[in-house]
């Protein structure tokens, strides 16, 4: 089986000791590409190093993470636009509007995920949308720019079915990790009314670890557990859900 994870940040600290073994490691599982969402201009040399070394399984996204929109919000902006122009990146993310660590800088997320959005429609690319407490404010966007040049990620869906339903509406995919595993993640409970033409796999490393590993580091190989997880909730066999996905996230980034 051939598997894509399309959110894993493999170029931060907590794969400094081991980042060669996780990625080969998750090659050994199948998984043969992996898209590395951006987070702030701190790691954009680490993102250009890794997909150097990794040409034929890496690829990057640029943006401006929302919990990293802060008081030099212009500055970072002006980093991704410049990287944009320079470099041919997969997707404009990861981006979006996040609530629930901090609402201090509510609006200039707003504005800093309305500019991207642009952005990614200037350079025909996809978003990939991070959402946290923040449903209403970011369909309040997604709506200004619904319909032609709007593709995208809505990584790590967590909402409800209606949710699920308005996003596959606007043009985008769902990105399911490892929260489908866990037992409080709610969203296994209505997956399967909702067609695999919609669904990406992801893992978000080193976050949101599915269980058995929950609470530890995710891997891009413990994609292989999500995808397990689906194969039980669409009563399909594992190798079927791993080449629809596939091909799904391979239609969002335009290969």
């Amino acid at each position: 089986m051939k598997l894509i994870d399309t959110h894993t940040h493999l170029y931060t600290e907590a794969f400094d000791e081991d980042r060669d073994k996780v990625i080969k490691n998750a090659i050994a599982k199948g998984i043969e590409r992996f898209y590395l969402p951006s987070i702030d201009s701190k790691y954009t040399s680490r993102m250009y190093d890794l997909e150097k070394e990794y040409p034929n399984h890496i690829r990057l996204m640029m943006g401006l993470h929302p919990t990293h929109v802060k008081e030099n919000c212009k500055e970072e902006l002006q980093h991704v636009e410049q990287n944009l122009s320079q470099h041919r990146f997969a997707a404009v993310g990861e981006i979006g509007i996040d609530l629930y660590w901090d609402q201090t800088f509510l609006k200039q997320q707003q504005e800093a995920f309305n500019t991207q959005i642009r952005w990614a429609k200037e350079y025909e690319l996809p978003i990939v949308i991070h959402c946290r407490d923040a449903f209403d404010e970011v369909f309040e966007i997604l709506e200004d720019h619904r319909g032609e040049g709007l593709s995208g990620i809505f990584h790590c869906f967590t909402g409800t079915k209606d949710q699920a339903d308005r996003a596959i509406d606007l043009n985008l995919k769902l990105g399911i990790g490892g929260v489908v595993t866990f037992k409080n993640g709610k969203i296994d409970q209505f997956l399967d009314q909702i067609s695999l033409d919609h669904i990406v796999l992801e893992t978000d490393a080193p976050y949101l670890a599915p269980v058995p590993f929950r609470g530890k580091r995710n891997q891009s190989e413990y994609l292989v557990h999500i995808l397990q997880k689906l194969a039980l909730i669409y009563r399909r066999s594992a190798s079927e859900i791993a080449t629809i996905t596939s091909k799904n996230a391979l239609s969002v980034f335009k290969i």
